[in-house]
């Protein structure tokens, strides 16, 4: 089982921009808001773990 860190670096409508936070990385990854926790917001941190969202710290 993996995890990966994020934050939420933009929201655009329907989707929200993630950013790596546990490895050095540029590159942002478009996620549907449905699968994200509803409280999110720009700079949330979540973690994701076995195809789920999770809000962190």
């Amino acid at each position: 089982m993996q995890t990966w860190y994020y934050e939420v670096v933009s929201i655009d409508g329907d989707y929200a921009n993630l950013r790596r936070t546990d490895i050095q990385s540029d590159e942002r990854k478009l996620v549907a808001r449905a699968l994200l926790p509803a409280e999110i917001n720009v700079g949330t941190k979540l973690k994701y773990e076995m195809f789920q969202y999770e809000v962190i710290g």
